[in-house]
C-alpha cells in the first residue's frame, strides 16, 4: 500500500533539493495563469471580437438598407443540397417592389428558403443596388464574441500548458545532470569491491 504525502516539495526536508522547489513554484504559476490569466485573456480577446464585430454591423447597418418585396418569376423547385452557410437565404429570385415616388422596381436579391412566387418577403440591398445579405444582429456579434473569448482562452492555456512541459522538460534533464554528478561521487564508495 502506497502512502502519497501532499505538498513535499514545500516541507522542509533534508531530501528536498533546490530543484524541487523551482518545479513546485513552477506548478503554482501554471496553476494561477490555467485558473486565472487563460479566462482574462479570452475574457479580453471576447471584448476585442465584441467591439470589432460590432462596428463591422453598425457599417453594414449603414450602407444596406431592407425593403419589403413581392418575390416574382420562377423560383427553384429543389433547394441546393449545399447552402451558402446562411439558411434564412438559400437562393436568389426576383423580387419586385415599389419606391415612393419612382415607382416599380425589379431586381434579383436572396429570399429566405421556402419562399414561392407572390410571397412577400424582406430582401437587403446594398448602396449599388446589388441584393446583399442582412447585415449581422447581436446574436451573430455575441457568437462571434463568445466564439473569439473561448478560442483565446483556450490558446492561452495551450500557450501555458506547451510553456510547462518545455520547462518540465528542461527541468527533468537538469535533473538527471546532478543525479549523474551525483553518483559521480558517491558511485565509487558504493560500488568498490570488499576485500
Amino acid at each position: 500500500m502506497r502512502t502519497r504525502v501532499h505538498g513535499w516539495r514545500w516541507r522542509q526536508n533534508p531530501l528536498r533539493r533546490r530543484s524541487d522547489m523551482v518545479e513546485a513554484w513552477i506548478a503554482l504559476v501554471v496553476a494561477v495563469l490555467l485558473c486565472a490569466g487563460a479566462p482574462l485573456a479570452g475574457a479580453v480577446a471576447g471584448l476585442w471580437a465584441h467591439g470589432q464585430a460590432h462596428a463591422v454591423a453598425l457599417a453594414e447597418r449603414a450602407e444596406r438598407h431592407r425593403v419589403r418585396a413581392v418575390v416574382v418569376g420562377t423560383v427553384p423547385e429543389q433547394l441546393p443540397s449545399v447552402q451558402g452557410g446562411d439558411a434564412d437565404h438559400a437562393y436568389q429570385a426576383d423580387v419586385r417592389w415599389t419606391v415612393p415616388g419612382k415607382g416599380a422596381r425589379t431586381a434579383l436579391a436572396r429570399v429566405p428558403a421556402g419562399a414561392r412566387g407572390g410571397d412577400v418577403v424582406d430582401v437587403w440591398f446594398d448602396r449599388q443596388g446589388h441584393g446583399v445579405a442582412p447585415p449581422p444582429n447581436e446574436v451573430a456579434v455575441w457568437q462571434h464574441t463568445v466564439t473569439v473569448g473561448l478560442c483565446g482562452a483556450g490558446g492561452a492555456a495551450a500557450v501555458v500548458l506547451l510553456g510547462h512541459g518545455i520547462v518540465r522538460r528542461v527541468a527533468l534533464r537538469h535533473r538527471l545532470a546532478e543525479w549523474e554528478q551525483e553518483w559521480a561521487r558517491t558511485g565509487p564508495d558504493w560500488t568498490r569491491r570488499r576485500a
